[in-house]
């Protein structure tokens, strides 16, 4: 029962994060595409590509961008 709980908690929370890092490469990406080619990365991958997006990407567009 716990252990069921658990992966229904983690896989939520992924999705969750998933969605959130989609949406965020498309609406704050500013290379067309740049944002074509991270959204097909998080898309096919799911929360392990927005995970890459997340640790990779996300802080290179803030250093550039400043936002």
């Amino acid at each position: 029962m716990i252990f069921g709980l658990f992966f229904l908690v983690f896989g939520v929370a992924g999705t969750i994060f998933w969605i959130v890092m989609i949406i965020e490469c498309a609406t704050r990406e500013s290379n067309p595409s740049n944002k074509l080619v991270w959204i097909l990365i998080i898309i096919f991958t799911h929360w392990i590509g927005a995970l890459i997006y997340y640790f990779v990407r996300r802080p290179q567009r803030i250093a550039e961008q400043g936002a």
